[in-house]
């Protein structure tokens, strides 16, 4: 596997450099290097055709890049459906513990050297590996509860994850059961095949059916369908991510206007 990676950093020798250590692992490829926030987000969007992997993002980035610095964009952009991985590049080490609070999966000192920069993209690798194979080797599944019973459900048979009254329940076309992890546990532990649309809900997006709009409010239907007959579950957008999850969903569609 190779990881596909955006560079954001203002700075031109260091941006280049960095670039130069990343391409030098041999296990990633800089698919996209800016100078800013603007140009990250362009990288970034769907329409730009190359699926992120990682981001290496600058902490502070200079006037060009607006009023934002790298860490706020940063997190915002790690609430975003199928945002890549982050890393902060950063000249101070107390950006670390704000870091990981963040959730993003790793910080580099400057100045970079390769073997940091190595041990680095290897970690993403691991991450990477581990969102798709268990420990034992075979495609990672939710192991969920039924009574005494622990159920096994393979991704495609997964619709939808849902936190509610302190509990965490996945959807299935098996039924609804009981989850022992919560929503960002899970999120990090599959990658991208489950979307966050709302503070309470993860999506397979493989197993949209619909997306409906009313009265402002977007909901997905998610679940199974034969024919005109279809079983599943309906799940709210939170507003502030219904624009990036209907851009999500139509990147991977044709027949309508994006």
């Amino acid at each position: 596997m190779i990881l596909r990676v955006l560079v954001v950093e203002d700075e031109w020798p260091a941006r280049n450099y960095l670039v130069e250590l990343i391409q030098q692992t041999g296990l990633a490829d800089v698919v996209a290097a800016v100078a800013t926030l603007a140009e990250a987000r362009q990288a970034l969007a769907p329409a730009a055709g190359a699926a992120i992997d990682v981001a290496f993002v600058d902490v502070q980035l200079g006037p060009r890049s607006g009023d934002e610095s790298g860490l706020a964009w940063v997190r915002v952009q790690a609430r975003e459906p199928a945002a890549p991985l982050f890393v902060l590049a950063t000249a101070y080490k107390q950006h670390a513990l704000e870091a990981f609070e963040l959730g993003v999966s790793d910080y580099l000192v400057k100045p970079f050297t390769q073997r940091r920069v190595t041990e680095c993209i290897q970690r993403l690798l691991a991450r990477a590996s581990a969102a798709g194979r268990s420990d034992g080797g075979l495609p990672l599944r939710i192991a969920a509860r039924r009574q005494r019973a622990i159920v096994f459900l393979d991704l495609d048979d997964v619709w939808a994850c849902e936190a509610a009254d302190r509990l965490t329940y996945v959807h299935s076309a098996r039924g609804r059961f009981d989850l022992d992890l919560t929503l960002a546990t899970i999120a990090r532990s599959f990658g991208r095949t489950l979307v966050r649309i709302h503070r309470n809900w993860l999506v397979n997006a493989a197993r949209v059916i619909e997306l409906e709009r009313d009265a402002g409010d977007m909901t997905l239907f998610v679940g199974s369908a034969n024919g005109s007959d279809k079983c599943g579950v309906r799940v709210p957008v939170a507003k502030e991510r219904a624009a990036a999850v209907r851009e999500l969903l139509l990147a991977g569609a044709r027949g309508v206007h994006r």
